[in-house]
């Protein structure tokens, strides 16, 4: 037995070391023929004594069918990367950090940070992975997610022959980082013999590491590049080009594609060299990624709230493509706005299939000349390589057919009525887009934060029980749900464990939630801070409510009208008798009246770097300021970081104080 054993480990050692060869350095040391020899003894082996260990490459490919994903939190932040869309926006990247480098150096006299150094790497454009090694063996795979907590994907990663199922380094828990692709080769090639063909590389690799058949995933062949360690229990790195070092000789697959220089003008001219070599490589790329090199100046640039300063990723200039526009459609959203969707003939643009485009309104088709459009050919381009959007036509002859604007709802047929260049549908009561849409709204992260619900479940609500009014979800009983398709008692049960959680939200949240008719995050904020009770809102009049910041005559009509609604005050009542309690924070208590920011309006803008926009926000309302998201004539100080843009002109054209210092803004926080 113990013969037996020895011999399975040193055939999975045997087998490992071929398939990193093979799969992660593009050098075969073996032919197919000996290859199959050693996998199919390894299987009799693990036959024969039942045994089947951790890092066996017979366990790249589960026999399960997997219910669902399990959520995993990851150990250490999965960050986005701010992005710069030119080579001025490299340079105020660039600034910034040099700026930080210099105070912290003027600081910190004995400990100097070196001369910021750059690394350029590809911004590969697939799924985001994160693997977790404990003791050198993969023993979890997950999505990015929200960046704290994704979806365990271990099965579906395991298919990937190049990611090692065990590592050389054993020191511990490490998370090491990279994205899952699948190379423009292997879609060609799956695609001509496909029944159900692959539209692009990008969906076909993020829709194989979602399908939770296993076997599906190792069908589409994917690929994966890993660039970041995300966390270790210890190890350290001096620099990137280390980290990538300890990336290869742990058989990681790492990027072609890895250079370094000492100076950001010699950035700018490898970014502007690869960004036309963007097609020849055989895999998608939306952009690169520029960072700093030194790891103690990454630990000193620190984050904001959402990115790294220390990274930026370069986004390649959206494509232009000609193609024929085939139909206009009309789509209702929760506020009764129609939309108008256009279809063209499917074009590819940077490898992605695009087949819809987005119009604003009926007055976007006629400024950009399409009102006689239908069978033309168009301009559209992928604004920031993300959304389609169309350009104009090709030609300035009227040589297509007319897009009509329709009189009617498309859902429920009713009048449409125009306002301004939108068309809106204002039956309420009975429009279904308008329903499902004002209950997912309901039910969204920003608003109620319902977890598990979707829109399908709000569709699904909606034909099946009936759920007409956010109100209705909290009279739903577990016998109602578990009777529904695809509803078992896991999910019933975790669904009505979201409702009643839900129930204890803050006002501004509920307020989101509402859907309160031109306004938004910003300015439900605003009315909870400052009525700090949903009934004292509901009794606000115009007069009141134009006094607070960000709050004009047109909104607060709005505010004002949602609120006298007899069929809004009904589906808030009945909120509130199933329990919802909408409540706010009480004021800050101001200790020390006497300080520069008292009673003060104050507008923050750009990126500040010694906190984040929010943190100094919170100080500053601490201190007895209101801050708000526009600057007018009541406003009294503009904070401006970097990058400060239209707000800070119109401060400047106002004449209103600016503290464009952040050394003088902590002076004045008390902080410096």
């Amino acid at each position: 037995m113990q013969d037996a054993i020895e011999a399975m480990k040193a055939l999975i050692e045997e087998i490992n070391h071929h398939n990193y060869s093979y799969y992660t350095l593009d050098q075969p040391s073996i032919d197919d023929a000996d290859w199959d020899k050693l996998y199919d003894k390894l299987v009799a082996l693990e036959r024969e004594t039942g045994m089947i260990f951790p890092n066996s490459p017979t366990q790249r490919v589960g026999d399960q069918l997997l219910k669902g994903f399990d959520e995993h939190k990851h150990r250490a932040r999965l960050w986005s990367l701010d992005k710069a869309q030119n080579h001025e926006e490299i340079m105020l990247w660039h600034n910034r950090v040099q700026k930080l480098v210099n105070e912290y150096n003027n600081q910190h006299p004995e400990e100097q940070l070196p001369a910021p150094s750059f690394v350029i790497e590809l911004k590969f454009d697939g799924l985001t992975l994160n693997l977790t090694y404990d003791q050198g063996v993969l023993v979890q795979a997950a999505t990015r997610g929200n960046g704290t907590v994704g979806e365990g994907i271990l099965a579906q990663v395991k298919t990937i022959r190049s990611i090692p199922m065990d590592i050389p380094y054993r020191e511990g828990i490490v998370e090491i980082q990279g994205e899952g692709i699948m190379n423009l080769s292997v879609l060609e090639a799956y695609n001509k013999t496909a029944t159900d063909l692959l539209k692009n590389a990008r969906n076909a690799a993020a829709g194989a590491l979602r399908n939770l058949n296993p076997k599906v995933t190792a069908t589409r062949k994917l690929n994966a590049y890993f660039y970041n360690v995300g966390y270790t229990d210890g190890l350290a790195f001096k620099d990137h080009q280390e980290m990538v070092e300890f990336l290869r000789s742990n058989r990681f697959r790492v990027s072609p594609f890895i250079h370094y220089y000492d100076s950001i003008e010699a950035v700018v001219q490898e970014l502007e060299k690869t960004a036309s070599l963007r097609h020849t490589f055989d895999f998608l790329i939306d952009g690169l990624v520029v960072k700093v090199n030194d790891m103690r100046t990454r630990e000193v640039l620190g984050y904001t709230d959402k990115f790294p300063r220390w990274a930026v990723a370069f986004k390649f200039e959206a494509e232009e493509v000609a193609t024929t526009l085939l139909s206009v459609s009309w789509e209702v959203g929760r506020t009764g706005k129609i939309t108008p969707v256009a279809k063209v003939e499917p074009v590819d643009i940077a490898g992605v299939t695009v087949q819809n485009c987005t119009l604003n309104n009926i007055g976007d088709i006629e400024r950009k000349g399409l009102r006689h459009a239908l069978g033309s050919q168009v301009y559209i381009r992928r604004s920031n390589d993300v959304i389609p959007e169309l350009l104009g036509k090709v030609t300035e002859e009227p040589d297509g057919q007319e897009i009509v604007f329709p009189e009617q709802c498309p859902s429920c047929g009713s009048l449409l009525e125009l306002k301004g260049a939108h068309l809106f549908c204002l039956n309420r009561l009975e429009c279904r887009p308008q329903l499902i849409g004002r209950i997912t709204h309901f039910a969204s992260r920003d608003a109620m934060d319902i977890d598990t619900f979707s829109i399908m479940t709000a569709e699904q609500l909606y034909q099946e029980l009936s759920v007409r009014d956010p109100a209705d979800l909290y009279q739903l009983q577990f016998d109602d749900l578990i009777k529904l398709e695809r509803f078992g008692e896991k999910k019933a049960t975790k669904l009505l464990a979201a409702f009643e959680k839900s129930k204890q939200c803050d006002l501004a949240s509920f307020l989101f939630a509402l859907g309160i008719p031109n306004t938004g995050k910003t300015t439900t904020k605003v009315l909870a801070d400052h009525y700090r009770s949903l009934n004292r809102l509901m009794e606000a009049t115009p007069e009141e409510l134009i006094t607070l910041n960000d709050i004009g005559g047109i909104v607060a009509e709005s505010i004002v009208s949602f609120f006298r609604d007899p069929v809004m005050q009904q589906s808030i009542e009945r909120l509130i008798q199933a329990g919802v309690n909408p409540t706010s924070e009480e004021a800050p208590v101001i200790v020390n009246t006497d300080n520069p920011f008292f009673g003060k309006t104050i507008v923050l803008t750009g990126t500040l770097t010694v906190m984040s926009r929010d943190e100094a926000g919170k100080k500053l309302e601490a201190m007895g300021a209101k801050i708000t998201g526009s600057v007018s004539k009541k406003t009294d100080i503009v904070i401006a970081g970097e990058s400060a843009g239209s707000k800070l002109t119109k401060a400047q054209e106002l004449g209103i104080r600016i503290i464009d210092n952040e050394q003088e803004l902590l002076q004045l926080l008390g902080e410096a």
